[in-house]
């Protein structure tokens, strides 16, 4: 936490965060990882469990880049069952099951409806795309036939753990009874249970304070890189003051998701393992088309051969994703074009329901770790994981390198395991704590019905904090809310004026445990406010107030900030405020 700011002539430089002293002062651990997704984050709380001393940092803020830009869904993978993916698919179906358990402050159940307009298209293709991974002529639709073989082999794998209900089949009549805007010529839908996660941000928040809690001696920063080598010393730069130092460790595990090879390359260690392909997605506001969904996702073949979803997430829905082919070095934004696509694929299911732009109320895109994969079509392209080792001796000492290829959220624990496993034999240590079956953080204790979650509500619905109040709380943080609501009534409060989802203590306490480095961070990854497109011109200018004292910024400062998050959305998430702050 920064709490005043520097002068170096005329120009203003943060103070040094607490955080980033404590890694400048102390420039040495066992593990160093860079990378502050959902994987390297899990991979930090593993280790820290482990008793190891490591230490996290992330060139920006944490979940910021595909693992905040994902399509929300915790699942087994149905599709994967085509690419003849039988291990991931066993293995997504198990952490689905624990993660519907272990986190169901953020992990719940999602109904999953796949309309079908034919019985037995797809048959003769099935088999050749299974053997070549190759869409071989135009796209054949998957029809029942294939549908209820594919529902009837997942429904297998789910077993394990199984947390959720077999697939079920309805013809058109009673396919139409329960979705009455579904299209016409509708023969058959197949439902299925699979899970999604409302908020990834603050899971991997929640994921990484339980890695701080776990262990005093480790350490994580947002807003600082790995910018070079230099001897055994990985040069760190803290991209909010520009100070770089050296940092040494023992085993470098490089969790950069689809950036691994310029990581790699940075370090002195160049490598060609990644080849990710840019997902983007849309959300809508638009209550006629969330009641069509009737609180399921629709999840279906486009004309083109690309699977895709239609989604309610609280009163949004989500629609996406495309999966291109594209350079990790250019900007990765949902363009005008996949606007229209969006647009179109929800004609094709509700073709009742006119779906406009301005509809549109934030989309986002990220790039997908996926491996190198050349020719094979990107919706070929393995969704599974590997390690990629490399030792070297430099100045007399011995530094392993970890790189991580590939990744889903899905199996974001098993991944950490096997990182945290692959860590400790070099470390030549052993496991002493498994996370399989370990509360995340907020999802302790958390109610498991919604009387239990209404009567935790009112528990904790008094001293002139309203139940509305409580339940935005409890959204948020679980039953960590508990602990935010305790900060709340330890001194005097007062809501924003602009929103009545936040007030000035709790983002003190945001800015306290948190490592808010930008107002952005607010709007994007400590709330859902951009992503349902809440903000609003007062939003910016009152928040830019209310940081100032926390963070120490001036009044320049305060309009930097406010002038970068309407650049940030504006250019990345496709949101124009109106009446912008100057």
């Amino acid at each position: 936490m920064a709490d005043t700011m520097m002068t170096n002539g005329d120009t203003r430089i943060p103070a040094e965060r607490a955080e980033v002293r404590q890694l400048r002062e102390t420039p040495r651990a066992s593990v160093l990882i860079i990378g502050g997704g959902i994987n390297g984050v899990g991979t930090f709380r593993d280790l820290a469990l482990q008793g190891v001393d490591v230490a996290l940092v992330e060139r920006g803020d944490y979940c910021q880049g595909a693992s905040g830009a994902s399509s929300h869904m915790i699942h087994g993978g149905i599709r994967y069952l085509e690419n003849g993916e039988f291990r991931l698919v066993r293995e997504s179906v198990v952490e689905r099951n624990g993660l519907l358990k272990t986190a169901p402050h953020y992990v719940k159940p999602l109904q999953t409806t796949i309309p079908i307009f034919s019985t037995f298209s797809g048959v003769l293709a099935a088999p050749l795309r299974f053997i070549t991974h190759r869409q071989h002529g135009q796209p054949r639709e998957r029809g029942a036939f294939l549908i209820k073989a594919g529902l009837t082999m997942y429904d297998w794998f789910s077993r394990a753990g199984g947390a959720v209900p077999r697939h079920r089949f309805a013809g058109r009549r009673a396919s139409l009874a329960q979705l009455p805007d579904l299209r016409p010529d509708v023969r058959y839908t197949a439902t299925y249970f699979d899970a999604s996660v409302h908020n990834p941000e603050r899971m991997t928040l929640d994921v990484l304070r339980d890695g701080l809690n776990a262990n005093p001696e480790v350490r994580a920063t947002n807003y600082v890189s790995a910018v070079s080598r230099s001897g055994e010393s990985v040069m760190l730069r803290d991209e909010l003051t520009g100070a770089e130092f050296p940092f040494t460790a023992d085993v470098i595990v490089n969790a950069t998701g689809a950036w691994v090879d310029g990581t790699n390359e940075s370090l002195g260690e160049p490598s060609a393992f990644m080849g990710g392909t840019k997902g983007s997605h849309i959300v809508l506001d638009h209550p006629e088309l969330l009641a069509a969904c009737a609180g399921r996702e629709m999840f279906f073949e486009n004309t083109d051969g690309r699977i895709v979803l239609i989604y309610p997430i609280e009163d949004r829905v989500l629609v996406g994703t495309t999966d291109i082919d594209v350079d990790v070095n250019e900007p990765a934004v949902c363009t005008p074009e996949e606007v229209d696509y969006f647009i179109d694929l929800v004609g094709q299911v509700f073709p009742r329901i006119a779906v406009e732009p301005g509809h549109v109320v934030y989309s986002f895109s990220g790039v997908r770790p996926l491996p190198r994969h050349d020719a094979t079509q990107p919706g070929f392209v393995s969704r599974d994981y590997r390690i990629e080792k490399r030792e070297d001796r430099i100045a007399g000492q011995s530094v392993t390198t970890l790189s991580l290829v590939g990744g889903k959220w899905t199996t974001f624990r098993a991944l950490s395991e096997h990182l945290t496993d692959d860590v400790l034999e070099v470390l030549g240590k052993p496991r002493t704590v498994s996370t399989a079956g370990l509360a995340i953080g907020g999802g302790a204790d958390f109610p498991k019905t919604p009387s239990a979650e209404k009567a935790w509500i009112m528990a904790h619905a008094r001293d002139g904090l309203s139940a509305e109040r409580v339940e935005v709380l409890l959204t948020r943080y679980g039953t960590r809310a508990a602990e935010v609501i305790d900060h709340l009534r330890a001194g005097a409060d007062k809501d924003l004026d602009s929103t009545p989802e936040l007030s000035q203590r709790e983002l003190a306490y945001m800015v306290e445990h948190e490592q808010i480095g930008h107002l952005i961070d607010v709007l994007i990854r400590r709330t859902s406010l951009a992503f349902r497109g809440l903000v609003t011109a007062e939003l910016l200018s009152e928040l830019g107030e209310s940081l100032a004292p926390l963070l120490g910024w001036d009044a320049e400062t305060i309009a930097s900030e406010i002038k970068d998050a309407q650049r940030v959305l504006r250019e990345w998430h496709t949101v124009e405020l109106k009446d912008l702050v100057a």
